[in-house]
């Protein structure tokens, strides 16, 4: 399926105005806004985080299909996709992060 597709499959984030990102430390190592071209990320981390209540391993590789198309770009174009790039560097590094959402 497309990535239009899956994000219609998944909660919608109207109510979120950003999530952070935190590391095993509580450091925010990155920011996901609900801005336009970025709402679909927030989506699909948001998804992520209410079914894996951290994202892990498991959550990344879910995130990955969920990207769908973007995923195979980001293979190809390192760097044009940090959301997806974090998500593989969760898989190869085994690392789990939390989240803090603020609300609208």
């Amino acid at each position: 399926m497309a990535f239009a597709d899956n994000l219609k499959q998944i909660p919608g984030v109207e109510g979120i105005e950003k999530l952070e990102l935190l590391d095993e430390s509580g450091k925010v190592v990155a920011t996901l806004e609900n801005k336009p071209g970025k709402a679909g990320s927030l989506a699909v981390y948001n998804h992520l985080l209410e079914r894996y209540l951290k994202i892990n391993a498991a959550a990344a590789m879910e995130g990955l299909t969920l990207f769908a198309e973007h995923t195979s770009d980001a293979e190809k174009n390192p760097g044009k996709h940090p959301n997806i790039d974090r998500l593989v560097k969760v898989i190869e590094e085994g690392l789990s992060l939390s989240a803090k959402i603020t609300r609208k």
